[in-house]
């Protein structure tokens, strides 16, 4: 009976308790504030909110979260965004019960060291700072004393933008979260967010071919994440920490597929699509896009990495990009193009891995032995303009998908099962003993990688310690630098990768510079 009255008495002090507020994800289509006379004044307050980063009705956490006062709690934390020159009046208060907050960011840029103002509970504070140097910053807060070991609370974090004046503000912001919370030895929920949501929640981004895009892109966790756009080249405009940004001249800065974000760093990037259908842009750290990034992971034994549905086999820090054609498009002509066979086989295993899983080329007119591999896998060497049909045969027991890193072809042969292509007809994975053929005509030299894209288990027959099987479009014997961020410099698509150690695709004919896209 004493039992029975407790628990009564605990519901009934539950419920007379106010309700949590729930997490609106931030956008950051809109600054937050009131700015009048060169003066941003903006009121900030710390509270405890109710934060669901999948579906509005999935799992959720509650969660530390900035809020401007009067309105929602957010994550990424409000927008402060203005023109250089403007002065930013701010108050931070802490409604937090039991943690002292601490509020770093909030000075003119570019700023000697990390600031740090703290505010302890049901406190306030101001600060009153210029804006400084244009730029991509950010500002975080934390909450306590937090051991990153075990757990992350990187919601506390978002977007500070000056801009140059009468610039145009309508480029879009994407701000990187997240939170985890070990719930046992082997199990450890977490949220990794863009822009307050986690795949397949985060926001479709939608454009038309020629379309110039401009973006920002800012890491708000302390993990490094080199994002990486499929299908398409990008130019870094700026790269810069919440500290100091360094902005390239104008039209300068590298042409890159992937940029590695270290902690706190910040990136602004402009691309154009010139080719239509469904494209991704990710962290390219495996951890941050399986189905295990999640509030509730997989459970042990299943198989969500294996399904052919994009909404299950990935999840964490992933942009869904849809491009249409428009009334000027006009599919190229590919004709006569060069075959190639492609096998994916299983032959015995070699040092600590436990399967050696290998790509293997066919080279004259008969397949390899079915137990064959290379290690490294085969180089494909092909040639500048040339259309190249190349079927990828695979003899595992298992389901696969390959994905042809930093080339620019058809979304459909891109090889993420499920989402490659468009709503009519998307991308499969490739079955146990059957079969894919990809479509590539290759506008620039340069050493490229290809890979399976995590439809099967295990590791690659090199290492023990990696997650995937991975080749070389390069010349035999001298295969690239081993590094995934693939930088071009600004120029014609013929120009070669830099620190390449040998070109992939052969040049065939000059092309005129511009001809295939890349940033506006």
């Amino acid at each position: 009976m004493p039992r029975l009255l407790a628990a009564a008495l605990a519901a009934t002090l539950l419920a007379l308790l106010p309700p949590v507020p729930t997490v609106h994800p931030n956008d950051n289509r809109v600054p937050a504030g009131r700015l009048r006379t060169g003066v941003l004044t903006i009121r900030l307050v710390v509270r405890m909110a109710r934060w669901y980063p999948e579906a509005s009705d999935g799992p959720w956490t509650d969660v530390a979260a900035f809020a401007e006062e009067g309105h929602a709690p957010e994550v990424p934390g409000p927008l402060i965004r203005v023109p250089a020159g403007t002065t930013i009046a701010l108050t931070v208060r802490n409604a937090l019960a039991d943690s002292t907050i601490f509020v770093h960011g909030f000075a003119t840029k570019p700023a000697a060291a990390n600031d740090s103002v703290a505010v302890p509970p049901g406190e306030t504070r101001t600060i009153r700072f210029a804006a400084g140097q244009p730029g991509t910053y950010l500002y975080y807060a934390t909450a306590g004393t937090v051991n990153y070991d075990l757990r992350e609370r990187e919601q506390l974090t978002g977007a500070l933008v000056v801009d140059e004046v009468g610039a145009r503000t309508d480029d879009r912001i994407f701000v990187l979260n997240i939170w985890g919370e070990p719930k046992d030895s082997v199990t450890y929920p977490n949220a990794l967010a863009i822009n307050g949501r986690t795949w397949p929640y985060t926001e479709r981004i939608t454009a038309t071919v020629g379309d110039s895009l401009h973006w920002r892109v800012i890491n708000g966790t302390t993990r490094n994440h080199p994002m990486h756009l499929h299908g398409f080249y990008f130019r870094v405009d700026s790269h810069g920490t919440f500290l100091r940004d360094s902005v390239y001249p104008p039209g300068a800065g590298p042409l890159v597929v992937t940029e590695d974000m270290s902690v706190a760093e910040t990136m602004r990037m402009a691309w154009q699509p010139n080719r239509p259908g469904n494209w991704l842009f990710h962290c390219h750290i495996t951890f941050h896009v399986i189905p295990d990034a999640r509030l509730v992971p997989s459970p042990a034994g299943a198989h969500d990495g294996h399904d052919v549905d994009a909404r299950r086999h990935m999840a964490g820090l992933v942009l869904g990009i849809s491009v249409s054609p428009g009334k000027a498009w006009v599919e190229p002509v590919r004709t006569a193009p060069r075959q190639m066979h492609l096998f994916v086989n299983e032959g015995r295993r070699h040092g600590r891995a436990p399967r050696a899983l290998a790509f293997v080329l066919q080279q004259g007119g008969a397949p390899p032995a079915v137990d064959s591999v290379e290690i490294p896998s085969s180089v494909l060497l092909l040639t500048r303009d040339e259309p190249t049909d190349i079927t990828v045969v695979n003899r595992l027991a298992e389901a696969t998908a390959i994905h042809w890193h930093g080339i620019e072809l058809e979304s459909y042969s891109d090889g993420v099962a499920g989402w490659s292509g468009a709503a009519a007809r998307l991308a499969p994975v490739i079955a146990a003993r059957d079969s894919f053929t990809a479509r590539l005509t290759l506008p620039r030299a340069g050493t490229f990688m290809y890979r399976d894209r995590g439809a099967r288990a295990g590791p690659p027959v090199r290492s023990a310690h990696r997650s995937r099987v991975r080749g070389w479009l390069g010349r035999a014997g001298r295969p690239a630098a081993s590094r995934h961020e693939r930088r071009q410099p600004v120029g014609p698509p013929g120009a070669r990768v830099r620190g390449a150690a040998s070109a992939a695709v052969r040049e065939h004919r000059p092309r005129a510079a511009g001809h295939f896209g890349g940033p506006p």
